[in-house]
């Protein structure tokens, strides 16, 4: 199998939120991520996720990572790929989105 990204990947596990589109009601789900670049970012969540679902993410930045307070990236995206995997025994779905546009937002202004 030939490695098709262009841009470095960074193992990083960071708590997410994932909201569904506008036009869907979906409870917002939380999850981890697995890994980050600048294009994308591979997540894993409790909940199936259609591959081709637009999504509302965003992602929390420790205050010990950015040596202050913590910092929220918020990104809307589209799901690429969605994976059954195990994880401590119990079944999770692993999801890797494509980034399309995002925002970081210092302090709890993420949150609203």
């Amino acid at each position: 199998m030939t490695e098709r990204r262009t841009t470095r990947r960074y193992d990083l596990s960071l708590p997410i939120i994932i909201r569904g589109p506008a036009h869907r009601a979906l409870v917002p789900q939380r999850g981890k991520t697995r890994d980050i670049s600048t294009r994308g970012l591979y997540f894993v969540v409790d909940q199936k996720m259609e591959s081709g679902s637009q999504l509302d993410m965003t992602l929390t930045l420790p205050s010990e990572v950015t040596r202050g307070s913590d910092v929220f990236v918020r990104a809307l995206g589209r799901v690429i790929r969605v994976e059954r995997r195990m994880e401590d025994g119990s079944a999770r779905m692993g999801v890797a989105a494509v980034i399309e546009r995002y925002d970081i937002i210092r302090g709890e202004a993420a949150r609203a």
